[in-house]
């Protein structure tokens, strides 16, 4: 299973320490991590392993959203930034309407990811239908 991961800069010390209070669920459903550059960045400071695309700004957003199009991509967790200003705004909402186009899972905060990670195992079962 592809998890992509992205957090605006306020919030990616909030992303690793989510990842690592699943660590445990992670690992136990084989967890394939991709994320925007910086953000990746500091998921691999912390010691895990992700595959990194672009900074968000640069177009990570939009090759994550490519992977969702293209099926390999199962579950998005973006923390973002909501009193923030972004400049690349209109990248964040295309990866948020692919997700709502091909179905994918998308927790924008740490309440939902906490709910999307606890699935995992019934999200599994269901694929496998």
């Amino acid at each position: 299973m592809e998890i992509a991961i992205i957090a605006h800069d306020g919030r990616k010390a909030d992303m690793v320490a989510f990842l690592m209070s699943h660590l445990e669920v992670l690992q136990q459903h084989n967890v394939h991590l991709i994320a925007t550059g910086t953000t990746g960045t500091f998921v691999e400071s912390a010691g895990l392993k992700v595959q990194k695309f672009k900074s968000g700004p640069l177009g990570g957003d939009a090759q994550i959203a490519a992977r969702v199009v293209d099926g390999l991509t199962n579950m998005i967790i973006f923390f973002r930034d909501p009193l923030g200003k972004h400049p690349h705004e209109p990248d964040v909402n295309m990866l948020l309407r692919l997700c709502d186009v091909h179905n994918i899972p998308l927790a924008t905060n740490k309440a939902t990811a906490e709910i999307l990670i606890n699935s995992l195992g019934s999200m599994k079962k269901e694929k496998q239908k």
